[in-house]
């Protein structure tokens, strides 16, 4: 009997209560092995990093997208590492006569999970932290809401088909370009020719072939987004052995043959902020994007519709997938860590940009490409150049030696700066302008990681020659944490707060970017505030 059959079996009805809601980072685990058993039923959720974890004495390796579903009678025992980020949710499950029950289980991690868990279990974690008097079920709504897509999950993976079938897929995404048949795939699977079909068409909603033909397809846009070869090369790179049988395949796909695509303007759909200003800055408004207020109001011309902003917060997969559909887009622009891009692909190829190995400027140029305007692009990077050059001549008059600088982000309870990968302002400071940053952040593997977090009242352990903060909190407790910093002797001994060189800035919207619009935003304020007498801290 499988554990869902059991769990009906053994109870009608079931209630599920959260008792405690924690955030795991590198303050509240240990880069050394422990041991856990809880009194209550445990939800682990990776959002990032990795980890060994024992479960039962089982090794695991843990890591983004990974849960840990475990019940009051499993023993943890994990080694994790400071990189290690996620949620940790006890709760008790009780019967309709209120004794205790086993809470969702599974005996290995389930790993790859949605994008729409991650997404609930942060703002669980922000409601239960923050909780709001006016909403005072919103905890207990979402903890619903998350149990229900992780059952779905579990159920999902409980299948016996769904661990071959996942295999297949995968070998597909990464061998579509080979000779790939339906029948070497369900050999490699072990099943039937029949079954594999079967189950492979009810699980994707294609056949084997249509799958495979659209992985190749997808495969010949993305190249001819970005600049082909000529339609034969491209054929055998994507699996067919000529070019005509391409063009054919690709017209039936798309509608058009491969050079009329290649020409004709695209509605594009970029799923996060910096590319949708990169395009912004070409003059070019996606069908959907991703907007704060702070770009919308950087450009006065600019009219968005409400059915061009894609809200990226409180989505489920489903409805995630079908604001993007509705923008019926020719082409998606995404990173490539998106877990969700794989579940795009029926509705567009997906441009994926490589996150922190890619700076704003090559991710501006690859998106100029695709949108063919190159020449643009490049015009706009040579007017930042001479922005950057003016503002060095004016630092050297004025500051003369740069020093050290660090950036900080001031949220609920933490900090955190960020290296030029993941921009923030720092993008400026460290490659255009000249500073470095300082030899604490070093120490703790800035540059690899792209960020480094604390605590608030620990800013004072990272000495700069310049320290900018470039958001504040807003809750009181965060707000008094603040304060015991600036007034703590530690804080006051700093160089920068002696010489006048803090700078609160406190635009967040502004310095979240890492793109043409941001950047040039964030030049223009990291110099206003280092030439002018006016500091503050």
């Amino acid at each position: 009997m499988s554990p869902a059959c059991e769990e009906m079996s053994l109870a009608s009805h079931l209630f599920y209560m959260p008792v405690q809601v924690t955030r795991i980072d590198n303050e509240t685990v240990a880069d050394r092995f422990f041991e856990e058993l809880a009194p209550f039923s445990r939800i682990l959720i990776v959002s990032s990093g990795a980890a060994e974890l024992s479960i039962n004495d089982q090794l695991y390796e843990i890591a983004r997208g990974s849960v840990v579903l475990c019940d009051a009678h499993q023993r943890l025992k994990w080694k994790a590492s400071p990189s290690l980020r996620g949620i940790q949710i006890s709760y008790r499950c009780l019967t309709a006569e209120g004794s205790e029950h086993r809470g969702l289980n599974h005996p290995a991690p389930l790993h790859r999970c949605p994008v729409g868990i991650l997404r609930l279990a942060g703002e669980l974690e922000t409601v239960w932290r923050e909780p709001q008097l006016s909403e005072p079920l919103q905890s207990q709504q979402l903890f619903i809401e998350l149990l229900v897509e992780l059952y779905k999950e579990r159920n999902a993976l409980q299948q016996p088909s769904n661990y071959w079938l996942e295999h297949a897929i995968q070998y597909m995404e990464t061998h579509y370009n080979k000779d790939l048949t339906r029948e070497q795939m369900a050999e490699q699977a072990h099943v039937s020719q029949e079954h594999f079909s079967r189950t492979f068409r009810k699980n994707t909603g294609r056949t084997f072939n249509a799958y495979l033909t659209l992985l190749r397809i997808r495969s010949a846009q993305r190249r001819i987004l970005v600049g082909a070869p000529d339609l034969n090369t491209l054929a055998q790179e994507v699996g067919y052995k000529e070019g005509f049988y391409l063009s054919r395949k690709f017209k039936e796909a798309v509608g058009l043959s491969p050079t009329a695509y290649q020409r004709k303007h695209k509605r594009i759909a970029a799923l996060n902020l910096n590319h949708t200003a990169s395009l912004m800055a070409l003059g070019v408004i996606p069908e959907l994007g991703v907007y704060t207020t702070w770009l919308e109001h950087s450009n006065n011309k600019l009219n968005v519709n409400t059915s061009q902003k894609l809200n990226t917060y409180g989505q489920t997969p489903s409805t995630y997938y079908e604001a993007i559909a509705a923008a019926r887009p020719d082409v998606i622009i995404s990173y490539n860590m998106a877990e969700e891009n794989k579940g795009l692909l029926p509705l567009a190829p997906v441009v994926e940009l490589p996150f922190m190995t890619m700076n704003w400027r090559e991710q501006f140029l690859m998106i100029a490409d695709i949108v063919d305007k190159r020449q643009t692009a490049e015009a706009w990077l040579a007017y930042y150049d001479q922005l950057i050059i003016r503002s060095n001549h004016r630092l050297d008059r004025q500051l003369g030696y740069r020093g050290t600088a660090v950036v900080w982000e001031i949220d609920s309870n933490k900090a955190y700066c960020c290296s030029s990968s993941h921009g923030r302002g720092s993008q400026i400071l460290y490659d255009d302008l000249g500073f470095q940053p300082p030899s604490e952040l070093l120490e703790q593997g800035f540059f690899a990681r792209g960020y480094v977090e604390a605590d608030i009242e620990t800013i004072a352990s990272y000495p700069a020659d310049h320290i900018f903060i470039t958001s504040l909190p807003s809750c009181p407790r965060e707000l008094s944490q603040m304060d015991r910093l600036f007034r703590s002797p530690r804080w006051l001994e700093l160089k920068a707060v002696q010489n006048k060189q803090v700078y609160l800035l406190n635009e967040p919207d502004m310095f979240c970017g890492y793109d043409p619009i941001s950047t040039q935003a964030q030049l223009r304020e990291l110099l206003r505030a280092m030439t002018s007498r006016h500091k503050s801290a």
